[in-house]
C-alpha cells in the first residue's frame, strides 16, 4: 500500500495570487470609475464619448473580474477534492460511481440509478475480456435508484470462481422506446489505498477505483 499524503491547510501560492489580484482589482475598479466620471463629467458636448468606446471599456473591466472569480472557483474546486485523505477511507462503507467490481463470495452486486421510468430495462453483466455472462430483463422500473445481484452463475449455469472482475451494463428505454440515461455504483467497504501511475486507486469490494470515483462516504462496517 502506498501511502498518499494529505492536503495541507496552509495558504498556497494560488491562493496568494487570487488575493494580490483581488485587491489589485479593487484599486483598479476605483480609479476605473473615477476616471470614467471623469470623462463624462467633462466631454465635448459636441463631440461626446463614443457608446461602443464606452461598452468595450465596460467589457473589459467585467472580463476580468469574471476570470479572478472563474480562478478563484476553480482554485476551491481543486482545494475541496484534494482535502479528503484517500487513506482515512480505509475501513469506511463508501459508494464509487464504477461499474466493476469484483465476484467475492460466488456474488457480485451493483447498484444503478435511472434518470427516468423505463418500460424496458436490460442488464447484462460481462467477464474483463467482454465476454457476456449473465443477464437479466426487470420489466418496468420507476425512476432513482435500484440494486442488482448476480450469484455468479453463468448463462450455462456455471459457477465463476471468486476474483474475477466484472462489469454491470444497463440500457434502458421509456414508454415511447427513446433511451433512458442511467448510471451504475458499487458500494463496499474500502480495504487499501495504492497509487499506481500517479493515479490514487482505491480497493473497493475487491476491485480498485479511482479516489475520483468516490462519490459519499459512510460509517465502517
Amino acid at each position: 500500500m502506498t501511502a498518499v499524503a494529505s492536503a495541507t491547510t496552509a495558504p498556497s501560492s494560488t491562493d496568494a495570487s487570487i488575493l494580490s489580484a483581488q485587491t489589485s482589482l479593487a484599486g483598479d475598479q476605483t480609479t476605473f470609475i473615477k476616471l470614467l466620471t471623469a470623462q463624462l463629467r467633462n466631454q465635448d458636448p459636441l463631440s461626446p464619448l463614443d457608446a461602443n468606446q464606452f461598452t468595450q471599456q465596460l467589457v473589459v473591466m467585467t472580463g476580468v473580474q469574471q476570470q479572478i472569480l472563474t480562478n478563484q472557483l476553480m482554485n476551491q474546486l481543486i482545494k475541496s477534492q484534494s482535502s479528503i485523505d484517500p487513506v482515512n477511507l480505509i475501513g469506511k462503507t463508501v459508494t464509487a460511481a464504477t461499474p466493476s467490481t469484483t465476484l467475492q463470495g460466488g456474488k457480485a452486486d451493483w447498484s444503478y440509478s435511472l434518470d427516468g421510468p423505463a418500460e424496458d430495462v436490460s442488464l447484462q453483466v460481462v467477464d474483463n475480456l467482454g465476454r457476456l455472462v449473465w443477464q437479466s430483463t426487470p420489466g418496468t422500473q420507476g425512476a432513482g435508484e435500484h440494486a442488482v445481484s448476480w450469484n455468479g452463475k453463468s448463462l450455462s449455469g456455471v459457477q465463476q470462481p471468486d476474483g474475477g472482475v466484472y462489469t454491470l451494463q444497463v440500457a434502458a428505454k421509456d414508454a415511447g422506446g427513446s433511451r433512458v440515461p442511467s448510471s451504475v455504483f458499487v458500494k463496499g467497504v474500502a480495504t487499501s489505498v495504492d497509487q499506481i501511475g500517479g493515479q490514487v486507486l482505491i480497493n473497493v469490494g475487491g476491485a480498485k477505483v479511482p479516489a475520483s470515483s468516490i462519490l459519499s462516504i459512510g460509517a465502517g462496517v
